[in-house]
């Protein structure tokens, strides 16, 4: 079922569910820019059928207002949208999926609202935590000198985005994914094609948001209350990840109290379907298993 969510005064967000409402809430939270239509169909019905799966579009992406160039906000403004969502949902507690951006988001509500979670889990992001990262072998490396960002996504990401029509604003968000994917799993591009030209439809045009990389992020550093939660969180670690490449993710695992650590083997910073199957079944095992393990007191 498709509706909209009023999240503050002016601020529509378009929200989706699928499943039945009577299973464990499971909101999907994407990443910087992207459409709750980033998360593939397939993907989402295959949770879907153990959870009433919830995905929406942040302010500024696909049918949501697109409201920064006239009210700008910060980051953690998008980590109390997916609160509002649940709220207009009318959903007291869920397990959470955030990807990239995404990925903090969730974060920030593992820190600031583990009262609305069941469980959480962390895909191709960082940690929030200035806690360095201990290395098989004992040694520390602090958080800002673990590997960055692929030079070739970066150089990308520096170029203008130009309006030079659709089809080109299609091929440029094409070739995006190309280098988000990784070198392991070979690139479809017309899955990926397929993927954005939805998007572009539901959103009714093809313009290239900026909101999200223009917000302030200042005051997301969450050390302290990571270390003490005792929200069940699980890290991914993909093996091809060009944005938050390992071991990004283990440095998470040990940043947040009470989390763990499952590779999906090939997987970059995309959602192919060679990787939709591993990451649903990792997701469900851990929020089966969230259910059935009463949440430790933080200390």
């Amino acid at each position: 079922m498709e509706r909209f969510v009023d999240a503050t005064p002016g601020i529509r967000l378009w929200v989706e569910d699928r499943g039945a409402p009577a299973t464990p809430p499971l909101l999907l939270i994407m990443g910087a820019q992207a459409s709750g239509l980033g998360w593939p169909d397939a993907f989402v019905d295959r949770l879907a059928t153990r959870h009433h799966v919830i995905r929406y579009d942040h302010r500024d992406t696909g049918r949501s207002t697109w409201s920064f160039d006239a009210d700008p906000y910060p980051v953690t403004e998008l980590a109390a949208d997916a609160v509002r969502v649940l709220d207009g949902l009318g959903v007291e507690r869920a397990h959470i999926v955030g990807m990239s951006l995404g990925g903090m988001l969730a974060q920030l509500l593992v820190a600031d609202r583990p009262d609305r979670l069941l469980s959480a889990t962390l895909i191709g992001t960082s940690a929030l935590s200035t806690t360095p990262y201990v290395h098989p072998d004992g040694t520390r490396t602090p958080p800002e000198e673990l590997p960055g960002i692929a030079s070739e996504l970066l150089e990308m990401w520096a170029r203008p985005v130009e309006d030079r029509g659709p089809e080109a604003e299609l091929e440029r968000r094409v070739e995006h994914w190309r280098v988000l994917g990784g070198d392991r799993i070979p690139f479809d591009a017309d899955y990926a094609r397929a993927l954005e030209r939805n998007i572009i439809e539901h959103t009714g045009h093809h313009t290239a948001g900026t909101a999200h990389a223009r917000a302030d992020p200042s005051g997301m550093d969450r050390t302290d209350r990571l270390a003490r939660t005792a929200v069940p969180t699980l890290v991914i670690s993909a093996p091809a990840e060009p944005v938050a490449p390992p071991p990004h993710p283990h440095h998470l695992a040990q940043a947040i109290r009470s989390a763990h650590v499952v590779e999906i083997p090939d997987m970059g910073h995309a959602l192919p379907p060679q990787v939709q199957g591993p990451l649903a079944d990792a997701i469900l095992n851990h929020t089966a298993g969230a259910l059935k393990t009463a949440p430790r007191p933080a200390g």
